[in-house]
């Protein structure tokens, strides 16, 4: 464990919280099985990170065993009063892979990862999903990409998320035979990404099924994607 200090007890806390509760959305949405799976969140104003622990349960997760690292993936101590410091567990094995994400991507404040079944089952074959929905072209702004084979371990998957979507307008990508990876402005917002993946990975599916999806045009979808962006909402 690093020695380095932090003295942001308060958004530490706050973070962790978040995480943790996100978790629950994964579950909720039927996105992991057993304890596959993870949200992380970037600290504001600082080169760390939060992340869910290695190997342990969704129902047994607490705010307090969300793991602490650099923007390397390595966990970090409290501050020096040791008014909270990292559980003694380890981090995510999808670790290096977020961190990795967080320092090429200074705008990415939330990265998730899942097995879903349908968009798992795209990335087994190495196929984008194409926008055939009205979904699609707000919430992805065009196909979901596929990034390229790369095994856990290291930073590798990191490097095909950034190099698949620093291009892309998709929060979106199926690392092949793998599965998917969102990221967002913070962990919710990627925790989002995640369920609409799911979602569109499930009907496009479904479409095929019965025949051929038509597609959109890309000038209706650049419209799609302007109005949700910028007007939707609130």
């Amino acid at each position: 464990m690093s020695t380095a200090t932090v003295k942001t007890p308060d958004t530490i806390a706050r973070i962790r919280q978040e995480v943790c509760t996100l978790h629950a959305e994964l579950t909720r949405y039927g996105l992991v099985v057993w304890t596959a799976g993870n949200v992380s969140a970037r600290v504001p104003g600082h080169n760390l990170m939060v992340i869910k622990p290695s190997g342990v349960s969704y129902e047994d997760l607490t705010p307090e065993q969300m793991v602490v690292t650099d923007l390397y993936g390595v966990p970090v101590d409290g501050d020096a009063d040791g008014e909270w410091g990292n559980p003694p567990l380890s981090p995510s094995s999808d670790t290096a892979a977020h961190a990795y994400v967080y320092r090429h991507m200074p705008d990415v404040g939330g990265v998730v990862h899942t097995h879903s079944t349908y968009a798992t089952a795209w990335a087994a074959r190495g196929e984008s999903i194409p926008c055939v929905l009205t979904m699609m072209g707000d919430e992805f702004g065009g196909s979901i990409p596929v990034g390229p084979f790369a095994l856990i371990g290291d930073d590798s998957i990191g490097q095909g998320i950034v190099e698949t979507l620093k291009n892309s307008t998709s929060p979106a990508v199926l690392m092949q035979n793998h599965g998917p990876f969102t990221i967002g402005k913070d962990a919710r917002s990627a925790v989002k990404a995640a369920v609409m993946c799911e979602e569109v990975a499930r009907t496009v599916h479904v479409a095929r099924q019965l025949g051929e999806p038509i597609a959109i045009d890309q000038s209706r979808i650049d419209s799609l994607y302007a109005r949700y962006q910028n007007v939707y909402g609130q």
